[in-house]
């Protein structure tokens, strides 16, 4: 597929998927939908991790509302089940680590489009908003799913009413995201996150997502059954084996993702 929305690089392993809409804060058209979930269900067979990002100073200010001319000719349900669901799919169920860099504002789908990946690393002068309710809606785009199981509901609840700014050191604080970084050097934190990775035991970060993700549907019985499946497929990588000897020569492990 070719882009138009946003930029696919892929190199070193670490496939970085820029949103390119930086005139309207990157909002999320019919186009980049497709497109992200086109570029993640690449990156997820040709990267050992993917970064999503935004150009300019937001990083996603969630659906554009002028998308079909005017708000009242979007057909929401269609939408969220045609367009939402397949792209939030494709980063869930993307079998590398995923993650957000959210480089500025992060509104409405936009924050819950950041908040379904594996990690999110925001710079301090970005803010999540679920700013739905101003408009007369709900939480979409996996708010509902996820703010709940990050913060508790208390604070869900208070962030989906009020639709109040949450400054990413308060997101920070909260749980809601992995961290929040100082604006200078940003760009190179990610990267350094990034980087580790794509080095990383590929085959064990795809089941640590499996395990992490079932544990709130899983008693603890069902959960323990689980690890010891997903650990004996991790005991027969070849990622597994280098582990163990670099280990024992005492030297970083060089691992191959397999």
């Amino acid at each position: 597929m070719r882009y138009d929305t946003i930029t696919y690089e892929l190199e070193d392993g670490q496939a970085v998927i820029s949103l390119a809409r930086p005139e309207v804060m990157n909002a999320l058209n019919s186009l980049m939908r497709a497109e992200i979930t086109d570029a993640v269900t690449r990156a997820g067979r040709e990267a050992r991790v993917v970064v999503l990002t935004g150009q300019g100073p937001a990083f996603c200010s969630g659906q554009d509302l002028g998308d079909a001319g005017n708000a009242a000719n979007l057909d929401l349900e269609r939408t969220l089940r045609d367009e939402y669901v397949p792209m939030l799919k494709a980063v869930i169920d993307c079998p590398v680590p995923t993650i957000a860099a959210v480089n500025g504002a992060a509104a409405g789908a936009g924050a819950n489009l950041a908040l379904v990946t594996d990690v999110v690393i925001a710079t301090q002068s970005a803010f999540f908003l679920q700013a739905f309710t101003r408009i007369g809606l709900i939480p979409d785009a996996g708010g509902t799913w996820v703010l709940p199981r990050q913060v508790g509901l208390a604070k869900a609840m208070g962030a989906a009413l009020f639709a109040e700014k949450i400054p990413a050191a308060q997101a920070e604080a909260w749980g809601l995201i992995w961290e929040a970084v100082p604006d200078e050097g940003f760009e190179a934190t990610w990267r350094r996150r990034a980087a580790h990775l794509a080095k990383g035991p590929t085959a064990a970060y795809a089941r640590v997502k499996q395990a992490l993700r079932a544990s709130f549907d899983n008693d603890i019985e069902s959960q323990l059954t689980l690890e010891a499946k997903l650990q004996g497929e991790c005991g027969k990588t070849r990622d597994f084996k280098e582990g163990v000897v670099a280990f024992h020569e005492k030297r970083p492990a060089i691992y191959e993702g397999r």
